[in-house]
């Protein structure tokens, strides 16, 4: 599987959780839409259908996440 470049999926992250962290799913039309198109991006770039599934495996491929990742991944 193709996996999106670092600082693409990084971008693409904060920007989701941006627009969630804003309640963007109460704001207008455009502003849904774009939350409803990044969380396709997310899911696009990290291989999965679900939006909780993307977040996951964006937080595990950026640098150093294994690192400082303690969560347990069943695969």
């Amino acid at each position: 599987m193709l996996m999106a470049h670092p600082a693409v999926l990084a971008k693409t992250l904060v920007e989701y959780e941006t627009l969630r962290e804003l309640h963007a799913e109460h704001g207008g039309a455009a502003v849904k839409q774009r939350l409803d198109d990044v969380a396709y991006s997310l899911c696009i770039s990290t291989g999965t259908n679900d939006i909780d599934a993307a977040v996951i495996a964006a937080r595990y491929h950026l640098p150093g996440a294994r690192a400082r990742d303690d969560s347990a991944l069943v695969g």
